[in-house]
């Protein structure tokens, strides 16, 4: 299977995490973000990142969408099922899934990059990395009345997540899709001090899940 992506894309990190957590071998392909456009349209229709080819005779050309991407896992490979059999249970995890997707893996997006361009600066300076996270910035909005209101969302968030200071899981009793979410969507705070200060359980929870999928620890926890 070859997994078409951005490398420090979180939502990409979310795939890898269910591909590794399968145990099903993969490549990547690291595109660039605007010409990534050229590669993307014809397979998919759509820009975003990441695309799951799976390479496998009759199964579909190309999977656009981390979620589309799991749904196929989970027919492609039955073991190691990231959704609950209880359809109760099922529901949460699915409820949850789109939750960070649409709210906070956005929250967690904005305040990353208004921080890699401010006091974060330092951790990668140079003019192409600067240049990439400026575009971003004007592509989704991102400026300080935005990051206020992204900032109070992932607190709402985390104020909810802290279950997993007392679970192993967020829910049942078994690593699922909202689990490989969370982990992922929010890995790029491990960069930020203020959350690695005040959330020690959230990357506490974080390695703990990258380690049960035996995925490489995002930056800030590697």
């Amino acid at each position: 299977m070859l997994l078409l992506q951005f490398s420090t894309s979180h939502y990409c990190r979310k795939a890898r995490l269910a591909l590794a957590y399968k145990k099903i071998p993969y490549r990547v392909e690291n595109l660039t973000p605007g010409l990534h456009i050229l590669k993307l349209k014809p397979l998919t229709g759509l820009t975003t990142v990441p695309v799951l080819l799976p390479e496998l005779g009759n199964d579909p050309g190309a999977i656009a969408d981390s979620s589309q991407i799991f749904k196929f896992l989970d027919q492609h490979c039955p073991n190691l099922p990231l959704l609950p059999q209880d359809p109760e249970l099922q529901t949460q995890a699915l409820m949850l899934e789109d939750w960070l997707d649409e709210s906070i893996g956005t929250a967690t997006r904005f305040v990353y990059y208004h921080f890699r361009a401010h006091e974060g600066k330092s951790i990668d300076p140079s003019w192409s990395s600067q240049a990439v996270i400026q575009v971003v910035r004007r592509q989704y909005g991102i400026n300080v009345a935005t990051v206020e209101l992204a900032e109070g969302r992932l607190a709402i968030a985390l104020e909810h997540l802290k279950t997993w200071q007392h679970q192993a899981y967020l829910v049942g009793n078994q690593l699922t899709v909202a689990d490989l979410t969370a982990a992922a969507l929010l890995s790029p705070l491990a960069l930020i001090p203020y959350y690695r200060q005040s959330e020690p359980w959230l990357f506490a929870a974080l390695i703990r899940i990258h380690q049960a999928c035996g995925e490489a620890l995002p930056p800030g926890l590697s």
